[in-house]
This record gives C-alpha cells, sequence and structure tokens, in this order.
C-alpha cells in the first residue's frame, strides 16, 4: 500500500509540473512596426506590387536574361547562402531528434582474480564475466526546453531561407544596374568617337580658312581646334577602361572568368514602368531581408524560453539491461538476464549563477534584434521613398534634356555655318560643340537614372526572388 501511494503522489505532482509549464515558455507575436507613410509622397491603396513580377518578365532583354539565371546557378554568394540552408536543416534535424530516447550498447569482458584475504579461491584460474548490455534514457520535456529549441532552429532554418532570397534579390539588383552601366558607357564611348570625328572636320576647316585668309583664321584657331579634338579623344580610354572594368565585375556575379559580356544597346532596354509600390505592410512579405530579420528576432525569443526552463527541475528516465554471465555459452540464458529503471528529478540550486546570465544574455539578445527588425523597416521604406523619387527626377531632366540637345545641336550647326562664311568666329563653335558634347554625355546618365531607378525600386520593394 506505501508504494501504490507513493506512486499515485509522484503522478499527481508531474500532472501538477505539466501544468504548471505552461507558465514557463511564451508564445511568439510579432513586433508592431509602423508602416504609415512609410513611402514619402506615396499614398496608396492599391496592393499591386511591381516586387510580384518575375525577373524575366521585368527585364525584357534576352542577353540580360541569360545572365541572370548564369548568375542565379553560378554565383558563389548564392551557394554560400544554399549552404548555410544545409546546415540549419541539419541542426533542426539535430533539435527534433533531442525528443527521442538515446541507446547505447555495450558489450564487455572481465577477467578478474580475487585475493584470498578476500575470499578468493586459492586456484591459480582467475573467474571471466562476460556481459552484453544496452541503456537507454529519455528526458520528458516538461517546461518546453527542448520544444523551444526545436522552434529556435525553426526560425534559423527560415532565417537562412530568407537570407538565401535576400542574397538572390540583391544579385538580380547588382547584374541588372551593372550591365545597364556597361551599357551606357557603350553608348558614352560612341558619342565620343563621333565628336573626334567631327572635330577632325573642324581642325581640317580651320585649315583651309587659315589658307584662304578667311575670318582671320591663323595658327592659334588651327591649335585651338587641335586641342578641342584632343580634348574629347583622351575620355577614350578612361571610357574604354570603364567598359572593361564593369564586364569584368559582371563576370565575377556570373561566377566566371572576366571576359566579354554579350549585350544590346541603351537604346533598346525596355522595362516594366508601372513603379506598383502596393502597401508599405507588404514590405514585411516581400523583402527577404526584414523578414531574415524577423525570424532572428523570433530565434532569440525562443532561445529566451529555452533560458526560462533551465531555472525548473529535468525529469529524466534510465533503464538498463543484459545479459551477463560466467561463461560464454550461458550468456544468452534467460537466467542471464539483469536489467533496471531508473527515473528522478533534477533540481538545479546553484551554478555560479549560469541560468541568470543566459536568460540576461538572452533577453539582451533580443531587444538587439528588435531593433535591428524595426530598422530593417525604417531602411526599406527610405529605399523605396528614394527609388521613387530618383526616378521622377530622371524623367524630369529627361524632358528638359531633350530641349536643350536640340537647342545645342542647332547652335552647332549655326556656329560651324558662320565660320565657313567669316561671321562667326571659332571660339563660338568650341562653346557650342562643348555644350552640345556635355548635353549628350549627361542625356545618357539620365536615361542610366531611369533605369537604375527602376531597378532599385524593384529590389526595394522585394522583387527578384519569386
Amino acid at each position: 500500500m506505501k508504494i501504490k501511494y507513493t506512486g499515485k503522489l509522484t503522478a499527481i505532482a508531474i500532472v501538477v509540473l505539466i501544468m504548471s509549464s505552461c507558465k514557463v515558455t511564451q508564445q511568439y507575436k510579432q513586433p508592431s512596426v509602423k508602416t504609415d507613410s512609410l513611402y514619402r509622397s506615396a499614398n496608396t491603396t492599391d496592393t499591386s506590387s511591381m516586387a510580384n513580377i518575375p525577373y524575366t518578365q521585368m527585364f525584357k532583354d534576352a542577353n540580360l536574361q541569360a545572365m541572370l539565371q548564369e548568375a542565379i546557378s553560378n554565383n558563389n554568394n548564392l551557394k554560400v547562402a544554399t549552404g548555410r540552408i544545409k546546415e540549419a536543416e541539419a541542426n533542426l534535424r539535430q533539435s527534433k531528434a533531442a525528443f527521442l530516447p538515446t541507446f547505447s550498447v555495450e558489450p564487455q569482458y572481465t577477467k578478474q582474480k580475487v585475493a584470498a584475504s578476500q575470499g578468493g579461491s586459492l586456484g591459480i584460474f582467475p573467474s571471466n564475466n562476460y556481459e552484453i548490455s544496452g541503456t537507454a534514457s529519455w528526458e520528458a520535456d516538461i517546461w518546453g526546453k527542448l520544444k523551444s529549441a526545436k522552434k529556435a532552429a525553426l526560425a534559423s532554418l527560415l532565417q537562412s531561407d530568407a537570407y538565401k532570397r535576400s542574397v538572390q534579390t540583391q544579385l538580380i539588383s547588382d547584374v541588372v544596374t551593372d550591365y545597364y552601366s556597361l551599357l551606357a558607357y557603350d553608348k558614352q564611348l560612341a558619342i565620343t568617337i563621333q565628336t573626334v570625328a567631327n572635330r577632325k572636320e573642324d581642325v581640317e576647316t580651320n585649315k583651309a580658312l587659315k589658307l584662304a585668309n578667311i575670318n582671320n583664321a591663323n595658327e592659334a584657331s588651327v591649335a585651338q581646334s587641335e586641342a578641342n579634338r584632343y580634348a574629347a579623344e583622351v575620355t577614350i580610354p578612361d571610357l574604354q577602361n570603364n567598359i572593361r572594368e564593369t564586364e569584368n565585375a559582371i563576370c565575377v556575379l556570373l561566377g566566371r572568368q572576366p571576359g566579354s559580356i554579350q549585350r544590346d544597346s541603351l537604346d533598346r532596354q525596355q522595362a516594366d514602368t508601372s513603379l506598383e509600390t502596393g502597401l508599405p505592410a507588404q514590405l514585411l512579405s516581400n523583402r527577404p531581408d526584414v523578414q531574415e530579420a524577423e525570424f532572428n528576432l523570433r530565434y532569440y525569443f525562443e532561445q529566451i524560453n529555452t533560458a526560462r526552463a533551465y531555472f525548473y527541475p529535468s525529469l529524466s528516465i534510465t533503464a538498463q539491461g543484459g545479459w551477463q554471465s560466467a561463461t560464454v555459452g550461458a550468456l544468452f540464458n534467460t537466467a542471464s538476464l539483469f536489467g533496471n529503471i531508473t527515473a528522478g528529478l533534477t533540481q538545479p540550486i546553484f551554478n555560479h549563477g549560469l541560468n541568470k546570465q543566459r536568460l540576461a544574455l538572452a533577453k539582451a539578445q533580443y531587444e538587439e534584434n528588435l531593433a535591428t527588425f524595426q530598422q530593417k523597416v525604417l531602411t526599406a521604406g527610405q529605399e523605396v521613398s528614394n527609388a521613387l523619387y530618383s526616378y521622377q527626377s530622371a524623367e524630369n531632366k529627361a524632358t528638359i534634356r531633350s530641349l536643350q540637345l536640340d537647342a545645342s545641336k542647332r547652335a552647332v550647326d549655326y556656329n560651324r555655318e558662320l565660320l565657313k562664311n567669316g561671321y562667326a568666329t571659332y571660339t563660338d563653335v568650341l562653346t557650342s560643340e562643348q555644350n552640345y558634347l556635355t548635353a549628350q554625355l549627361n542625356s545618357v546618365n539620365d536615361r542610366l537614372q531611369q533605369l537604375t531607378a527602376i531597378v532599385s525600386l524593384y529590389r526595394s520593394l522585394g522583387g527578384g526572388w519569386k
């Protein structure tokens, strides 16, 4: 009766412990973040977002699409991110395995001779002992320590997956941006080469005017026209260097050795210009880096739960059994069987403050990552706002720039004609040519700004991984 009564008390105690465990761990809830007016001067109720457009539809250049696919397949940073996912998967499997009992088998042979003073035989032959035993142990997850560790491992896995998607989003943006920059350098190089050809004609014109003694043309005007030609020509090596460096940068992103890049022209580029941003709150589900920050926050939240569980007793059950005999032949007889089972609670009392410090550390790390998560959301809103205004600024400049280009071109043509007829000096021609070249090069930059603003907005909204 006494043993039966004690068993009932033990069962009641375990039930009470399990019921009270509900108060030890807490359920994770997404922290509140303010997303109202996150996009400056962009108030919309439309949930359509360009982030949901696949990159194959967003960027229509066939050469660019092929490079993006190659980058996703071969980029080394993306491979590193994939490796992190595999590591997190292994950790998650390990955390799940902690719920299962451990089991080990130990075969053992002992040869022993006991001294006569200890009751041993006076014979010269020692005693033999053959044993095959197994041990199993299991820890009951009363306080949710193992469950919280599994949730933390799951959050780490989700974080690594979000990290990979973040790397891919940035990779898409980098490849497209570098590709557009390469096309812009190509066009600027073509403009400069054409300008050099035009200025060579200016040199010949000034030489002819000098020989004909028209409009006071002299060696100074000839020298000035030559200097004007060389001033344009000297920029060609820098443009060629920029082209080569950009090609090499793209090759690194593609996971290949430096080399040439097959490409189209800047004028033929088309991209989705609807610029649909959706609602700011959608950044929480669209931007991988924001998700990564939140999963990291969840990881440390579960670390707090785990740290709390260390303050409470742990229940472990251990069983041992096997066969033991003095001879091998009788080892597996029924009479050789032995076994025992033990259950016990271990309550931490003094461990140099380790449990308190573990909890304090987990709470501090949670607070740190909470601030990081909130900062990620603010940064995302900033990037979207900047990209929107950058595109609008480029659009406004393009309208004015077209008028400037037309006026500058007419000024060059008029001044050249006046120079031939003796009604203008070469200084007038030089000034108009310099203004026209500057306007041409700036118009290329305006177009590049438009395209890169679209790419930046696409990335800022979380596009590129779906």
